[in-house]
Parts: C-alpha cells; structure tokens; sequence
C-alpha cells in the first residue's frame, strides 16, 4: 500500500515537471530568437551606416578639401581687397568696417557651399540660419544695439579713426571702429573698448575733428605787481614760440580776469593746430615763468593778514 502511494506521488511530480521543462524549452528558445533578431538588426544598422560613410566618403574628403581651399581663398580675397580699399579714397572708418563685413559674408558663403555638398537641403540651411538668426536677436539685443550704432556712427560721423575723442569717462585716439565697438588708445598706451551702442547715444567729445585749437591758462601775479609789464612780459613770451599762431581771427589774447583773494588773474588764450596742442600748453606755461622771472615780477602765494588789535 505504501509502495503505490509512493509510486503514484512519483508519477505525478514527473507529469508536473514535464509541462515545466517544455515552457522553459520554449521560453529560452523565444528569447534566443529574439536576442539573435536584435542583435542583426543592430548588425545591419552599423553596416548601413559604415556603408553609408563608405559611400560619402569621397564626398566627404572633397568637402575638407573645398574647405580648406576655401578658407584660403577667403583670407587671400580679403587681404586683396584690404590691399584695394587703402589705396582708395575712402574714409578709414568706412574700411575697416567694410573689410569685417566682407570676412563674416565670405565664411557664412564657405559654410553654406559646404553643408550643401555634403547634402544637407538649402532650405533647410535658410531655416537654420533664420532661426537661429531670431534666437541670437533676442539673445544678444545689446549686440544687435552695438552693430546699429556701428551704422550710425559710419552715417552721421561724429568721430573717424584717428580722431583724439572723449566718451562715457573716457578719452582716446580712435584705432578702429569695428561692427559691435571702437577701441580706443590712451595717452598712457591702454586699449579701451567702447560698445558702439554706447558711443552713438553717449555725449561725445571730438577734441580733433578741427584742424585748429585754442590753448587756456590763467596766470596770477601780485596785487604790487605792475599789470602792464606783466603782459608785455607775457607777449615777449608768446612771441618766442612759432607754434602759437598769429594770424586774423587767432590773435593772442591777454587779459586780466579776476582779482583773488590774494593775487590778479591774467587770462591768456593762444591758437596753434590741433596737433601741437600738449606743446603749445606746456611751452605757454615755460616760458611765461621764465619772463616773468627776468623780468622781476612776482608770482604770489596764497596768504592771508591778520591784524591784532590792543585791547
């Protein structure tokens, strides 16, 4: 009795398993099927695509190719015209901003050539370009104000390369005006960027734009000081320097112009050319001070008389 309950038991854990074995022989045999199909769809994808680069490749070697001759002629094609625009008449302003923007249309020309040949649709290049042109507008409106300046300041002119100016604080000789600032190079050799936005709503300052210049000083001699041979002293002075000019309309001017606490005031006021300004200002200064020291008349210093009185 024993003996076939065990029996039975055994025949039916056997009748349990079989089932078992033939879902698992299934199941591995499913998943085999499947892990071999991804794997050759994975294979044929790496072979479309190696095909693929086996295929453009010559295309793709010629578009380096084109590139690197392009990039060449571009350099060489600016330079030329470079070349061409500085032996012209044109204003330096107006040249330097035109060779920029020559450089920026031939390389975004290179760039568009370039993707074209390897392709990509033109219009979609024109949608890329436009798009992305909206995006950098909003993203970069400060630039966008600068580049506007730029054009304002090539149309109105209120300053050219070369032309010493003062703006926002600061003062400089023009170098170039590019598309976004100028740079400006100051007295003591620093380079100063001004955004073009800036320089064409600022108040500006063009200490050079005429060819001639007035020079100011005031000088003080002492209340027992004669007046009258202090401004011979002062136009024997302006007479030794060839630099100040003497001509109708730019006479000298010598006046007295206050009375100080303790001292008279002379005005003196001197033209000469833009450029021998700084010489003219310091000789001015030099040679006064060594007339009047010939000719005996005091400078004075600041003082103040106290009176005492005796009780």
């Amino acid at each position: 009795m024993y003996i076939n309950l065990l029996a039975a038991e055994t025949t039916a854990a056997e009748t349990t398993a079989a089932p078992l074995e033939d879902i698992k022989e299934t199941l591995t045999n499913t998943l085999g099927e499947e892990l071999v199909e991804n794997v050759s769809g994975v294979n044929k994808m790496l072979n479309d695509i190696w095909q693929g680069f086996l295929d453009k490749l010559p295309t793709i070697i010629f578009a380096i190719i084109l590139l690197i001759i392009g990039i060449f002629l571009t350099k060489l094609t600016v330079k030329l015209m470079g070349k061409a625009l500085d032996k012209s008449k044109l204003d330096l302003t107006i040249n330097h901003f035109i060779k920029s923007a020559i450089k920026i249309v031939l390389y975004v020309l290179l760039v568009t050539v370039i993707l074209t040949l390897l392709g990509v649709p033109t219009t979609s290049i024109i949608t890329v370009i436009g798009t992305a042109g909206v995006a950098i507008g909003l993203a970069l409106q400060n630039s966008l104000a600068n580049i506007a300046g730029g054009f304002l300041i090539l149309i109105a002119k209120p300053f050219k390369v070369g032309n010493y100016i003062s703006v926002s604080g600061v003062e400089g000789t023009v170098e170039t005006i590019n598309i976004l600032c100028t740079k400006l190079r100051t007295l003591d050799n620093k380079a100063v960027f001004i955004p073009n936005g800036t320089a064409s709503n600022a108040v500006l300052t063009n200490v050079t734009e005429a060819d001639k210049r007035r020079v100011d000083n005031i000088f003080s001699i002492s209340y027992d000081a004669d007046y009258k041979k202090a401004v011979g002293a002062i136009y024997k002075a302006l007479h030794k320097i060839p630099k100040i000019l003497d001509t109708d309309g730019h006479k000298p001017f010598v006046r007295m112009c206050a009375h100080s606490a303790s001292s008279i005031d002379i005005a003196v006021r001197v033209w000469c050319k833009t450029g021998d300004y700084w010489d003219v200002y310091f000789d001015v200064i030099e040679h006064i001070r060594m007339e009047f020291i010939e000719e005996g008349i005091e400078i004075p210093y600041q003082q103040i008389d106290v009176h005492m009185k005796e009780n």
